[in-house]
């Protein structure tokens, strides 16, 4: 189950840097996580500010 971003994106960009397989992009107000791309490492979670970013 691939990782989803909630509406407590602030939309910093902290995650993008941290996916290994570039399945995190900037959307309108708030970052998006491709399911597809996603390999469910978690490798993004922890650079969250606002703990967004959450299995889904």
């Amino acid at each position: 189950m691939a990782y989803k971003i909630t509406d407590a994106c602030i939309n910093c960009g902290a995650c993008a840097p941290e996916c290994p397989v570039e399945a995190i992009t900037e959307g309108i107000g708030a970052h998006v996580i491709d399911a597809d791309k996603c390999i469910d490492c978690g490798a993004c979670t922890n650079s969250c500010p606002t703990d967004a970013i959450v299995e889904g």
